[in-house]
């Protein structure tokens, strides 16, 4: 059965492997690993010997990542530089 089959396409899988999990973030899988191994994303569900992200819980950690302009040296204020 393949996924046309199984799910609507409005629908989307709730939890994702690693590889799909990287690509919903837009990053790839290498910088996807690290972000789960310093704790910017979240760590995977254990399905029997598979690996699966919540798609939610992904969606909640990209959030609480910094906008542009909030990394070091940045004020994070965001009045600096208004006009």
């Amino acid at each position: 059965m393949t996924r046309a089959d199984a799910l609507p396409l409005s629908l989307p899988p709730r939890g994702l492997g690693r590889e799909i999990a990287a690509q919903y973030l837009g990053v790839s899988v290498g910088k996807f690993d690290a972000m789960v191994a310093d704790g910017r994303m979240p760590a995977p569900k254990r399905i029997d010997a598979r690996k699966v992200w919540d798609r939610e819980a992904l969606d909640r950690a990209f959030f609480a990542l910094p906008e542009d302009g909030e990394g070091e040296g940045a004020s994070g204020n965001p009045w600096d530089g208004a006009k």
